[in-house]
């Protein structure tokens, strides 16, 4: 193709994207109450369990739709991501060879469901963040939440956990294409739970420690999973230049 086919291509494949992430905006305008329900239940919660007025507040007149076409934006790329995740693949996927195409695929079929999880996990601490950072409040006081502001946290802090999910992924894919050893992944250990204590107490600064473990335990799984795939690999790679190595062949 010359230059001027590809960006002919990349201009189709982006109106695809755009189409479809327009598309699924409008099912997400009408699926926002569901999420304004959500966001709404950990300051329900609040002031249930800590007896003070706590509820969003909108502090301009055109707020309240502007969080809503926010969460309708938001809502319609995640809807949408099957499909605008395939134009970007499909773009791209002319240029690989064999091996970078069995990498690639491998890796958008183990990290989509992982960072998936992730943003599930994010969702559940979600309550016990909102709990633990307004308890700081001094008894008696009021909450008023910014709507667009309290949105911005929750989907920051759910993409956040969502991205670490996907970090041992991407541990593989170094070790498949030779940059990082097995036996590098495994000596890190201590970094590596050292690091994923911190991201887990910063990410739920909850006084309920169970909470704070549960988000721990399944990424200490998937670092030791991955650490376990590296070396599988590692393994048959030494096996396969040892029987391709002069010596193995006399």
């Amino acid at each position: 193709m010359t230059l001027g086919q590809h960006v002919r291509e990349l201009r189709r494949r982006i109106a695809l994207s755009a189409g479809a992430v327009l598309l699924a905006s409008v099912a997400g305008w009408f699926l926002s109450p569901l999420v304004l329900d959500a966001m709404r239940a950990p300051i329900a919660a609040l002031a249930a369990q800590q007896h003070r007025l706590a509820e969003l507040n909108y502090d301009n007149i055109t707020g309240a739709f502007d969080l809503r076409i926010q969460i309708a934006v938001t809502v319609g790329v995640v809807l949408s991501s099957p499909i605008w995740l395939y134009q970007i693949w499909a773009f791209l996927a002319p240029a690989l060879n064999r091996k970078e195409l069995k990498y690639g695929l491998g890796f958008f079929f183990s990290a989509v469901p992982l960072f998936l999880a992730g943003c599930l996990a994010g969702a559940l601490v979600v309550p016990h963040v909102v709990q633990l950072l307004t308890g700081f409040a001094a008894a008696g006081s009021s909450s008023f939440l910014r709507a667009s502001d309290y949105f911005d946290f929750i989907l920051k802090l759910v993409l956040a956990i969502g991205v670490a999910f996907v970090l041992p992924v991407f541990l593989v894919l170094l070790n498949l294409v030779g940059v990082l050893s097995a036996r590098t992944i495994l000596r890190s250990w201590r970094v590596a739970l050292l690091a994923i204590m911190l991201f887990t107490a910063i990410a739920t600064p909850s006084a309920d420690i169970v909470s704070m473990f549960l988000l721990a335990v399944p990424m200490v799984l998937l670092y030791l999973g991955s650490a376990g795939i590296a070396q599988l690999h590692d393994r048959r790679v030494a096996r396969s230049a040892a029987s391709m190595s002069p010596l193995s062949n006399e």
